[in-house]
Protein backbone atom coordinates (compact mmCIF):
# COMPACT_ATOMS: atom_id res chain seq x y z
CA UNK A 1 0.00 0.00 0.00
CA UNK A 2 1.29 3.46 -0.88
CA UNK A 3 1.52 5.87 2.08
CA UNK A 4 -1.27 8.14 0.87
CA UNK A 5 -3.72 5.26 0.33
CA UNK A 6 -4.47 5.10 4.05
CA UNK A 7 -4.57 8.86 4.60
CA UNK A 8 -7.77 10.20 6.13
CA UNK A 9 -8.67 13.86 5.80
CA UNK A 10 -9.05 15.53 9.20
CA UNK A 11 -12.43 17.06 10.03
CA UNK A 12 -12.94 20.57 8.76
CA UNK A 13 -12.30 23.17 11.43
CA UNK A 14 -13.17 26.83 11.45
CA UNK A 15 -10.19 29.17 11.55
CA UNK A 16 -10.46 32.33 13.57
CA UNK A 17 -9.78 35.61 11.79
CA UNK A 18 -6.49 37.28 12.67
CA UNK A 19 -7.34 40.99 12.76
CA UNK A 20 -3.78 42.30 12.74
CA UNK A 21 -2.94 40.29 9.62
CA UNK A 22 -6.16 41.08 7.75
CA UNK A 23 -5.79 44.76 8.50
CA UNK A 24 -2.56 44.80 6.51
CA UNK A 25 -4.75 44.75 3.38
CA UNK A 26 -6.02 48.19 2.28
CA UNK A 27 -9.57 49.00 3.31
CA UNK A 28 -10.69 49.08 -0.33
CA UNK A 29 -9.55 45.46 -0.70
CA UNK A 30 -11.18 44.30 2.55
CA UNK A 31 -14.51 45.79 1.45
CA UNK A 32 -14.66 43.84 -1.84
CA UNK A 33 -17.58 41.46 -2.36
CA UNK A 34 -16.18 38.82 -4.76
CA UNK A 35 -17.78 38.33 -8.16
CA UNK A 36 -20.22 35.41 -8.21
CA UNK A 37 -20.03 33.41 -11.46
CA UNK A 38 -22.88 31.30 -12.80
CA UNK A 39 -23.71 28.12 -10.91
CA UNK A 40 -21.77 25.10 -12.24
CA UNK A 41 -23.66 22.01 -13.40
CA UNK A 42 -21.64 19.81 -11.03
CA UNK A 43 -22.64 21.94 -8.03
CA UNK A 44 -26.36 21.76 -8.78
CA UNK A 45 -26.09 18.01 -9.38
CA UNK A 46 -24.53 17.55 -5.92
CA UNK A 47 -27.00 19.80 -4.15
CA UNK A 48 -30.17 18.27 -5.58
CA UNK A 49 -28.89 14.79 -6.46
CA UNK A 50 -29.63 15.37 -10.15
CA UNK A 51 -28.19 13.66 -13.20
CA UNK A 52 -25.64 16.15 -14.62
CA UNK A 53 -26.47 15.03 -18.15
CA UNK A 54 -30.05 16.22 -17.70
CA UNK A 55 -29.20 19.65 -16.30
CA UNK A 56 -29.63 22.58 -18.70
CA UNK A 57 -27.27 25.48 -18.07
CA UNK A 58 -28.24 28.80 -19.65
CA UNK A 59 -26.49 31.10 -17.19
CA UNK A 60 -22.99 31.64 -18.57
CA UNK A 61 -23.55 32.54 -22.23
CA UNK A 62 -21.49 29.56 -23.42
CA UNK A 63 -21.58 28.25 -27.00
CA UNK A 64 -24.18 25.47 -27.44
CA UNK A 65 -22.16 24.10 -30.39
CA UNK A 66 -19.25 23.33 -28.11
CA UNK A 67 -15.68 23.86 -29.31
CA UNK A 68 -14.53 24.86 -32.78
CA UNK A 69 -13.42 21.64 -34.56
CA UNK A 70 -10.24 23.33 -35.78
CA UNK A 71 -9.48 24.41 -32.22
CA UNK A 72 -10.13 20.88 -30.93
CA UNK A 73 -7.63 19.39 -33.36
CA UNK A 74 -5.05 21.97 -32.27
CA UNK A 75 -5.72 21.09 -28.63
CA UNK A 76 -5.14 17.39 -29.28
CA UNK A 77 -1.90 18.13 -31.13
CA UNK A 78 -0.62 20.16 -28.18
CA UNK A 79 -1.21 17.61 -25.44
CA UNK A 80 2.06 15.76 -25.95
CA UNK A 81 4.09 18.90 -25.28
CA UNK A 82 2.64 19.99 -21.94
CA UNK A 83 5.92 19.55 -20.07
CA UNK A 84 7.20 22.71 -21.73
CA UNK A 85 6.31 26.26 -20.77
CA UNK A 86 4.09 28.12 -23.24
CA UNK A 87 5.42 30.94 -25.37
CA UNK A 88 5.30 33.75 -22.84
CA UNK A 89 4.90 36.32 -25.60
CA UNK A 90 2.22 34.40 -27.53
CA UNK A 91 4.06 35.15 -30.77
CA UNK A 92 2.06 32.88 -33.10
CA UNK A 93 -1.34 33.97 -31.76
CA UNK A 94 -0.36 37.63 -31.98
CA UNK A 95 0.72 37.10 -35.58
CA UNK A 96 -2.59 35.39 -36.35
CA UNK A 97 -4.63 38.18 -34.74
CA UNK A 98 -2.63 40.82 -36.62
CA UNK A 99 -3.27 39.02 -39.90
CA UNK A 100 -6.95 38.42 -39.20
CA UNK A 101 -7.77 41.99 -38.15
CA UNK A 102 -5.20 44.07 -40.03
CA UNK A 103 -3.38 45.46 -37.00
CA UNK A 104 0.29 45.44 -36.02
CA UNK A 105 1.48 42.89 -33.48
CA UNK A 106 2.68 45.82 -31.35
CA UNK A 107 -1.00 46.66 -30.80
CA UNK A 108 -1.94 43.25 -29.33
CA UNK A 109 -2.16 42.23 -25.69
CA UNK A 110 -3.12 38.67 -24.73
CA UNK A 111 -5.13 37.81 -21.64
CA UNK A 112 -6.38 34.90 -19.58
CA UNK A 113 -9.83 35.63 -20.95
CA UNK A 114 -10.87 39.21 -21.64
CA UNK A 115 -11.52 39.61 -17.90
CA UNK A 116 -7.74 39.47 -17.38
CA UNK A 117 -7.35 42.35 -19.80
CA UNK A 118 -9.83 44.48 -17.86
CA UNK A 119 -7.69 43.90 -14.80
CA UNK A 120 -4.45 44.69 -16.62
CA UNK A 121 -5.86 47.94 -18.01
CA UNK A 122 -7.18 49.03 -14.62
CA UNK A 123 -3.84 48.35 -12.92
CA UNK A 124 -2.03 50.29 -15.64
CA UNK A 125 -4.10 53.46 -15.54
CA UNK A 126 -5.86 53.71 -12.17
CA UNK A 127 -4.57 54.75 -8.76
CA UNK A 128 -6.34 55.54 -5.47
CA UNK A 129 -6.47 59.22 -6.43
CA UNK A 130 -8.35 58.54 -9.69
CA UNK A 131 -11.93 57.97 -10.79
CA UNK A 132 -13.36 55.61 -13.39
CA UNK A 133 -16.82 55.77 -14.97
CA UNK A 134 -19.14 52.89 -15.81
CA UNK A 135 -22.86 52.59 -16.44
CA UNK A 136 -25.63 51.38 -14.21
CA UNK A 137 -26.59 47.79 -15.21
CA UNK A 138 -23.11 47.27 -16.72
CA UNK A 139 -20.88 44.22 -16.18
CA UNK A 140 -20.22 43.91 -12.42
CA UNK A 141 -16.54 43.23 -13.00
CA UNK A 142 -15.93 46.87 -13.98
CA UNK A 143 -16.73 48.15 -10.51
CA UNK A 144 -14.58 45.40 -8.99
CA UNK A 145 -11.59 46.12 -11.22
CA UNK A 146 -11.81 49.78 -10.22
CA UNK A 147 -12.04 48.84 -6.56
CA UNK A 148 -8.99 46.55 -6.78
CA UNK A 149 -6.87 49.63 -7.56
CA UNK A 150 -8.33 51.83 -4.84
CA UNK A 151 -9.77 54.22 -7.41
CA UNK A 152 -13.28 55.65 -7.05
CA UNK A 153 -15.96 54.12 -9.25
CA UNK A 154 -18.56 56.52 -10.63
CA UNK A 155 -21.80 54.92 -11.83
CA UNK A 156 -23.54 56.88 -14.58
CA UNK A 157 -27.34 56.57 -14.96
CA UNK A 158 -28.59 54.17 -17.62
CA UNK A 159 -31.05 54.81 -20.42
CA UNK A 160 -33.52 52.01 -21.15
CA UNK A 161 -31.21 49.56 -19.33
CA UNK A 162 -28.32 50.53 -21.63
CA UNK A 163 -25.53 53.08 -21.74
CA UNK A 164 -26.51 56.74 -21.68
CA UNK A 165 -23.39 58.21 -23.30
CA UNK A 166 -24.42 61.77 -22.45
CA UNK A 167 -24.69 60.83 -18.78
CA UNK A 168 -21.31 59.12 -18.98
CA UNK A 169 -19.72 62.22 -20.48
CA UNK A 170 -21.27 64.31 -17.72
CA UNK A 171 -19.74 61.96 -15.12
CA UNK A 172 -16.19 62.61 -16.37
CA UNK A 173 -14.23 64.96 -14.11
CA UNK A 174 -10.57 66.10 -14.00
CA UNK A 175 -9.93 63.04 -11.80
CA UNK A 176 -11.34 60.57 -14.33
CA UNK A 177 -8.77 58.27 -15.92
CA UNK A 178 -10.90 55.46 -17.39
CA UNK A 179 -14.34 54.79 -18.82
CA UNK A 180 -15.64 51.22 -19.16
CA UNK A 181 -18.20 50.38 -21.85
CA UNK A 182 -19.54 46.98 -22.91
CA UNK A 183 -21.05 46.88 -26.39
CA UNK A 184 -23.25 44.83 -26.43
CA UNK A 185 -23.76 45.33 -22.73
CA UNK A 186 -23.69 42.42 -20.32
CA UNK A 187 -26.20 41.58 -18.83
CA UNK A 188 -28.81 43.60 -20.74
CA UNK A 189 -27.70 42.95 -24.34
CA UNK A 190 -28.26 46.60 -25.28
CA UNK A 191 -26.17 48.04 -28.11
CA UNK A 192 -24.90 51.58 -28.58
CA UNK A 193 -25.37 52.55 -32.25
CA UNK A 194 -22.05 53.03 -34.06
CA UNK A 195 -22.53 56.77 -34.88
CA UNK A 196 -23.48 57.52 -31.27
CA UNK A 197 -20.49 55.59 -29.90
CA UNK A 198 -18.08 57.25 -32.34
CA UNK A 199 -19.37 60.70 -31.39
CA UNK A 200 -18.94 59.81 -27.71
CA UNK A 201 -15.31 58.78 -28.24
CA UNK A 202 -14.65 62.09 -29.97
CA UNK A 203 -15.89 64.00 -26.91
CA UNK A 204 -13.93 62.04 -24.27
CA UNK A 205 -10.77 63.91 -23.21
CA UNK A 206 -7.60 62.34 -24.61
CA UNK A 207 -6.21 61.87 -21.11
CA UNK A 208 -9.07 59.49 -20.27
CA UNK A 209 -8.75 55.87 -21.41
CA UNK A 210 -11.87 54.26 -22.87
CA UNK A 211 -12.06 50.48 -22.55
CA UNK A 212 -14.56 49.13 -25.08
CA UNK A 213 -15.48 45.58 -24.10
CA UNK A 214 -16.58 43.67 -27.22
CA UNK A 215 -16.91 40.17 -25.76
CA UNK A 216 -20.05 39.52 -27.82
CA UNK A 217 -18.88 41.17 -31.03
CA UNK A 218 -19.34 38.05 -33.20
CA UNK A 219 -23.06 37.91 -32.33
CA UNK A 220 -23.85 41.44 -33.52
CA UNK A 221 -25.71 41.52 -36.86
CA UNK A 222 -23.40 42.81 -39.58
CA UNK A 223 -25.50 45.90 -40.32
CA UNK A 224 -25.28 46.97 -36.66
CA UNK A 225 -21.55 46.48 -36.12
CA UNK A 226 -19.26 49.42 -35.60
CA UNK A 227 -15.82 49.93 -37.14
CA UNK A 228 -14.00 49.94 -33.83
CA UNK A 229 -10.75 48.61 -35.31
CA UNK A 230 -10.50 51.69 -37.55
CA UNK A 231 -11.22 53.88 -34.53
CA UNK A 232 -7.92 52.76 -32.99
CA UNK A 233 -6.11 55.01 -35.48
CA UNK A 234 -8.35 57.92 -34.56
CA UNK A 235 -8.43 57.56 -30.77
CA UNK A 236 -5.11 56.67 -29.10
CA UNK A 237 -6.93 56.46 -25.74
CA UNK A 238 -9.12 53.54 -26.94
CA UNK A 239 -8.63 49.93 -25.79
CA UNK A 240 -10.69 47.14 -27.42
CA UNK A 241 -11.09 43.83 -25.61
CA UNK A 242 -12.48 40.64 -27.12
CA UNK A 243 -12.63 36.96 -26.20
CA UNK A 244 -12.53 33.42 -27.56
CA UNK A 245 -14.94 32.25 -24.83
CA UNK A 246 -18.22 32.92 -26.63
CA UNK A 247 -18.49 32.45 -30.39
CA UNK A 248 -15.35 30.28 -30.58
CA UNK A 249 -16.47 27.95 -27.77
CA UNK A 250 -13.25 28.18 -25.71
CA UNK A 251 -14.70 29.40 -22.39
CA UNK A 252 -12.90 26.68 -20.41
CA UNK A 253 -9.48 27.67 -21.75
CA UNK A 254 -9.66 31.36 -20.82
CA UNK A 255 -8.07 33.31 -23.65
CA UNK A 256 -8.85 36.86 -24.76
CA UNK A 257 -7.09 39.71 -26.50
CA UNK A 258 -6.93 43.49 -26.60
CA UNK A 259 -6.09 45.94 -29.37
CA UNK A 260 -4.72 49.39 -28.54
CA UNK A 261 -2.29 52.05 -29.69
CA UNK A 262 1.24 50.54 -29.64
CA UNK A 263 2.28 52.80 -26.75
CA UNK A 264 -0.77 51.76 -24.70
CA UNK A 265 -0.27 48.08 -25.55
CA UNK A 266 3.36 48.40 -24.48
CA UNK A 267 2.30 49.67 -21.06
CA UNK A 268 -0.24 46.86 -20.69
CA UNK A 269 2.30 44.22 -21.72
CA UNK A 270 4.62 45.42 -18.94
CA UNK A 271 1.92 44.53 -16.40
CA UNK A 272 0.70 41.34 -18.09
CA UNK A 273 1.87 38.26 -16.22
CA UNK A 274 4.26 35.94 -18.11
CA UNK A 275 2.55 32.74 -19.27
CA UNK A 276 -0.90 34.19 -18.54
CA UNK A 277 -2.20 32.20 -21.54
CA UNK A 278 -1.28 28.52 -21.49
CA UNK A 279 0.00 26.53 -24.45
CA UNK A 280 -3.31 24.72 -25.09
CA UNK A 281 -5.19 28.02 -25.12
CA UNK A 282 -2.67 29.63 -27.47
CA UNK A 283 -2.91 26.78 -29.97
CA UNK A 284 -6.69 26.50 -29.76
CA UNK A 285 -7.24 30.23 -30.19
CA UNK A 286 -4.87 30.46 -33.15
CA UNK A 287 -6.67 27.64 -34.95
CA UNK A 288 -10.17 28.70 -33.96
CA UNK A 289 -9.58 32.26 -35.12
CA UNK A 290 -9.79 31.10 -38.73
CA UNK A 291 -12.68 28.66 -38.26
CA UNK A 292 -15.06 31.01 -40.05
CA UNK A 293 -17.62 28.25 -40.64
CA UNK A 294 -17.92 27.54 -36.91
CA UNK A 295 -18.35 31.22 -36.05
CA UNK A 296 -20.95 31.56 -38.83
CA UNK A 297 -22.89 28.57 -37.49
CA UNK A 298 -22.66 29.95 -33.95
CA UNK A 299 -24.11 33.27 -35.11
CA UNK A 300 -26.89 31.64 -37.15
CA UNK A 301 -27.90 29.29 -34.32
CA UNK A 302 -28.03 32.23 -31.96
CA UNK A 303 -30.25 34.20 -34.33
CA UNK A 304 -32.57 31.21 -34.65
CA UNK A 305 -32.72 30.85 -30.89
CA UNK A 306 -33.49 34.53 -30.44
CA UNK A 307 -36.44 34.30 -32.82
CA UNK A 308 -37.73 31.18 -31.08
CA UNK A 309 -37.41 32.57 -27.57
CA UNK A 310 -38.83 36.02 -28.28
CA UNK A 311 -41.77 34.51 -30.18
CA UNK A 312 -42.54 32.30 -27.19
CA UNK A 313 -42.19 35.18 -24.73
CA UNK A 314 -44.46 37.35 -26.84
CA UNK A 315 -47.06 34.59 -26.88
CA UNK A 316 -46.84 34.32 -23.09
CA UNK A 317 -47.04 38.09 -22.64
CA UNK A 318 -43.61 38.23 -20.95
CA UNK A 319 -41.39 41.28 -21.47
CA UNK A 320 -37.73 41.09 -22.45
CA UNK A 321 -34.92 43.41 -23.45
CA UNK A 322 -33.85 43.34 -27.13
CA UNK A 323 -30.37 41.81 -27.19
CA UNK A 324 -27.40 41.97 -29.58
CA UNK A 325 -25.58 39.27 -27.60
CA UNK A 326 -26.16 35.53 -27.24
CA UNK A 327 -28.40 35.93 -24.19
CA UNK A 328 -31.71 37.47 -23.26
CA UNK A 329 -32.80 39.42 -20.16
CA UNK A 330 -36.38 38.45 -19.32
CA UNK A 331 -38.75 40.16 -16.89
CA UNK A 332 -40.11 37.29 -14.78
CA UNK A 333 -41.45 39.39 -11.90
CA UNK A 334 -39.50 37.88 -9.00
CA UNK A 335 -36.09 36.93 -10.36
CA UNK A 336 -34.78 35.25 -7.22
CA UNK A 337 -37.89 33.08 -6.73
CA UNK A 338 -38.03 32.00 -10.38
CA UNK A 339 -34.31 31.20 -10.27
CA UNK A 340 -34.86 28.81 -7.36
CA UNK A 341 -37.87 27.14 -8.99
CA UNK A 342 -35.91 26.56 -12.18
CA UNK A 343 -33.01 25.06 -10.23
CA UNK A 344 -35.41 22.49 -8.81
CA UNK A 345 -36.17 21.50 -12.40
CA UNK A 346 -32.51 21.27 -13.34
CA UNK A 347 -32.37 24.55 -15.28
CA UNK A 348 -29.67 27.11 -14.44
CA UNK A 349 -30.32 30.72 -15.39
CA UNK A 350 -28.87 33.91 -13.90
CA UNK A 351 -30.74 36.21 -11.50
CA UNK A 352 -29.52 39.78 -11.86
CA UNK A 353 -30.80 41.50 -8.75
CA UNK A 354 -27.21 42.61 -8.09
CA UNK A 355 -27.49 44.71 -11.26
CA UNK A 356 -30.48 46.61 -9.84
CA UNK A 357 -32.76 44.41 -11.97
CA UNK A 358 -34.50 42.13 -9.42
CA UNK A 359 -37.35 41.33 -11.80
CA UNK A 360 -35.06 39.92 -14.49
CA UNK A 361 -33.32 36.66 -15.34
CA UNK A 362 -30.81 36.17 -18.12
CA UNK A 363 -30.22 33.03 -20.11
CA UNK A 364 -28.47 31.89 -23.25
CA UNK A 365 -30.54 32.28 -26.39
CA UNK A 366 -30.21 28.64 -27.50
CA UNK A 367 -29.85 25.31 -25.72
Amino acid sequence: MRPHDSFTMPPTQSVARVPDVCDLAPSYIRSIAPYQPGKPISELARELNLDPAKIIKLASNENPLGVSPLAMRAIEATLSDLARYPDGNGFELKQALAKRYGVDTSQVVLGNGSNDLLNIAARCFLTPSCEAVYSKHAFAIYQLEIQYTGAKGVEAPARNFGHDVDAMLAAITPRTRMVFIANPNNPTGTLIPAPELHEFLGKVPRNVMVLLDEAYNEYIPQDLKNDSLAWLNEFPNLILTRTFSKAYGLAGLRVGYAFAHPDVADIMNRVRQPFNVNSISLAAAEAGLFDHDFVRRSYELNQTGMVQLTAGLKKLGVAWLPSAGNFLSINVGDGAAVFQRLLQRGVIVRPIGAYAMPEYQIGRAHV
